[in-house]
């Protein structure tokens, strides 16, 4: 079944250092995502700890730490069908050297940790890390009269 779904992308200092952040928007953009929240911040310790906690003990944990604080990040939410699924797709695997060409980190990166961009990889940790970046009211909802032309009639009545 279609489930319309939320899911927290943020975009990387690599993203933003590189001038890349309208192409990726536009990528997931010409989708049929929609943007429902969107804002620039500097990632603190304790967010790190807490997004990263699986791997907060690993070796590549201090570097990485240090290379997502350099610079501040896009964190944004976008919504569609079964948007966690189709936005990972878009993303591609998470060492960019590895990643299917017409993916962004396919396309656009060529490391395993300077690689662009993070998605929401289930419904469960996208409602968490929506939760952990943006309050409710952060969140918007409008209609997008584009719709009309990106689900089908049956599609839509799941929303």
């Amino acid at each position: 079944m279609n489930t319309l779904q939320k899911t927290l992308v943020f975009l990387k200092p690599d993203t933003v250092q590189r001038g890349l952040v309208g192409n990726i928007l536009t990528r997931l953009e010409n989708k049929g995502l929609k943007l429902v929240a969107m804002k620039m911040l500097a990632l603190k310790d304790e967010v790190l700890h807490e997004h990263y906690a699986h791997v907060a003990g690993r070796d590549f944990f201090p570097p990485m730490k240090r290379f997502l604080k350099s610079t501040p990040v896009i964190v944004m939410i976008w919504e569609g069908i079964d948007a966690i699924s189709v936005v990972r797709k878009l993303v591609g695997s998470t060492n960019a050297r590895e990643a299917d060409i017409g993916t962004i980190r396919g396309d656009l990166a060529m490391s395993g940790q300077f690689n662009m961009i993070h998605a929401s990889d289930s419904e469960e940790s996208a409602t968490q890390e929506i939760t952990r970046f943006f309050l409710p009211e952060e969140i918007f909802k409008y209609e997008k009269s584009e719709y009309l032309h990106i689900y089908s009639e049956g599609e839509r009545k799941t929303f």
